[in-house]
């Protein structure tokens, strides 16, 4: 458990490091800067802005020297939106407005995911197992933002106005309603399906006939003995998804103007704000492999059986 703990580190410090560089040499390939704008400095204060903030220099000392302040916990500090602040601050701040948002979000993708799959393979083959479906499937393929604005359309505009539209700093519980909606949807449904597809392949098992052998009843069957073993697959996916939505969906928070850290990533990216891209970059891919380590090791409470040296070989 050990060795396998200590290679799955140090192959998310690696796959850190691959994002991290990607995203510096990409970034500064794109063409524009964080200090042009419509009033574009002069020749010589845009040389002296370069010269402060080390943009003067070869791309890879550059990228040398934000991996050395990386080695000491320092992203650096905004260039635009947020002059010479500390991008860690920018971070603690925004970050757990996302989570917030992303919690719930989660339990109730994860609550009603899993009791309409199993619902759905109790009554399988029938009306409200096809109705379950095609819910989900529509769940899965529309957009985020074609969701968010069937949602806004339908409580926050024309039709019944009971819902803010947007979500400030200090929203009541209920703002949350539409966005958390709209960010758990499409996991909800991937659960459903996911769900329903695995508690079919245990009920096929040995020993669930022996259960029904015994007379056990189908409702027990289900959600006593078949559910256990059904959520490993569904625990794959969770991981991952967990992660995303904790980080906040980056089109969520922009329609719903949610002041959290993804809407905040995608007005860095249009600023040009290279150390706050950096910086939230490596941040939520960070989380989103300690994410995944942490299911990982869940299999193994999950069922016992599961020897992850041998799984990860």
């Amino acid at each position: 458990m050990i060795k396998y703990l200590l290679k799955r580190v140090l192959m998310g410090i690696l796959a850190l490091f691959a994002v991290s560089a990607i995203t510096f040499f990409l970034m500064n390939l794109v063409p524009g800067g964080p200090f042009l704008s419509e009033k574009a400095p002069s020749a010589a204060v845009l040389a002296k802005l370069e010269e402060k903030y080390g943009l003067d220099k070869p791309l890879y000392v550059q990228y040398g020297n934000w991996l050395k302040d990386l080695a000491h916990g320092d992203f650096g500090v905004s260039f635009k939106m947020q002059k010479n602040r500390p991008v860690t601050t920018i971070i603690k701040e925004m970050f757990p407005v996302s989570l917030k948002v992303g919690i719930y979000a989660m339990i109730w993708a994860i609550i009603f995911g899993i009791v309409f799959g199993c619902i759905a393979a109790y009554h399988r083959g029938g009306i409200i197992d096809s109705v379950l479906r095609v819910v989900t499937t529509l769940g899965v393929v529309l957009p985020t933002f074609v969701t968010a604005s069937i949602l806004l359309v339908l409580f926050a505009g024309g039709v019944w106005k009971i819902l803010p539209s947007i979500v400030g700093a200090h929203a009541k519980w209920y703002a949350y309603i539409l966005p958390c909606f709209t960010l758990g949807l499409s996991p909800m449904c991937n659960i459903a399906r996911y769900t329903r597809s695995s508690m079919l392949d245990a009920l096929g098992q040995d020993y669930i006939r022996t259960a029904y052998a015994k007379g056990v009843s189908n409702r027990k069957v289900i959600f006593k003995h078949a559910l256990r073993n059904a959520l490993i697959p569904v625990v794959s996916y969770i991981g991952p998804m967990t992660a995303y939505i904790l980080t906040g969906g980056f089109v969520t928070e922009t329609v719903f103007n949610i002041p959290g850290l993804g809407r905040y990533f995608v007005q860095s990216i249009s600023n040009r704000d290279y150390p706050i891209i950096m910086g939230t970059t490596v941040f939520l891919a960070a989380f989103v492999i300690v994410m995944t380590l942490a299911v990982d090791i869940l299999y193994k409470f999950i069922d016992p059986r599961i020897d992850l040296a041998k799984e990860d070989e």
